[in-house]
């Protein structure tokens, strides 16, 4: 997540704290969390800040907003009241999901080609510590660390890839990006795969692996896609 001065910004804090609520206590699966304006109160932000907030949340699955009852926290089968949740798109009026993976898959293999071919730092680094990162997030359960990892890592290869173009266009639709990438942890039981997928990314950049880096990520995002039902051909 998006920090300034260290510190995390108002939405992204509030995700967290709802999310350990739910991981912790006292929210249960099924469970309705307090009005929006109670839970604004209680975690000291406004309903704007709030809505924001639990809209990430239910990208990732872990709630469900539904119009004139509330919202619910879904169970890790992606389940709540017995109903298999679906994540929102929020972005249904710019782009399909198809259309994102399908950009991603002609511009990211290509960064990563690049990016395979720069000098060893600071960047490299970088994107080794977002995946150790990332793992630790998976095995402790924080989707929240584990998406904010996700996003570190894909943007970290792109302005390492050294197209200023390529940088400034994922700039321009930085929203997207870490939305889509958000999608496929619906299926919890899976975000291992992403930290598979991303090890073998990190493993061809070490190995200054220009070929190998690019179908390593052609892979991931194919993968990624097809977590989500999205089908990509070559």
């Amino acid at each position: 997540m998006s920090r300034i001065g260290g510190r995390m910004l108002v939405p992204q804090s509030a995700v967290q704290r709802i999310q350990a609520m739910i991981l912790e206590g006292p929210l249960a699966p099924g469970e309705r969390l307090p009005a929006q304006r109670e839970l604004s109160e209680q975690l000291g932000i406004s309903r704007a800040s709030l809505r924001e907030a639990l809209s990430v949340l239910e990208t990732l699955g872990l709630v469900r907003v539904e119009v004139g009852r509330g919202v619910f926290v879904v169970g890790a089968g992606g389940e709540t009241a017995g109903r298999r949740h679906v994540p929102k798109w929020r972005f249904a009026d710019r782009y399909s999901p198809l259309e994102v993976y399908e950009t991603r898959l002609m511009l990211e293999p290509r960064a990563a080609a690049l990016a395979a071919v720069q000098p060893a730092e600071p960047a490299l680094a970088e994107i080794g510590r977002s995946v150790e990162r990332m793992r630790r997030a998976v095995e402790a359960g924080d989707l929240i660390a584990a998406a904010d990892c996700d996003s570190v890592f894909h943007r970290a290869i792109v302005e390492r890839s050294g197209n200023r173009m390529f940088v400034e266009l994922f700039r321009t639709v930085d929203g997207v990006m870490d939305e889509i990438q958000r999608l496929p942890f619906i299926h919890q039981e899976r975000i291992g795969e992403t930290v598979d997928e991303h090890e073998a990314i990190l493993a061809a950049l070490n190995a200054g692996d220009a070929g190998g880096s690019a179908k390593a990520m052609a892979r991931h995002i194919m993968a990624a896609a097809g977590r989500i039902g999205v089908t990509l051909a070559l």
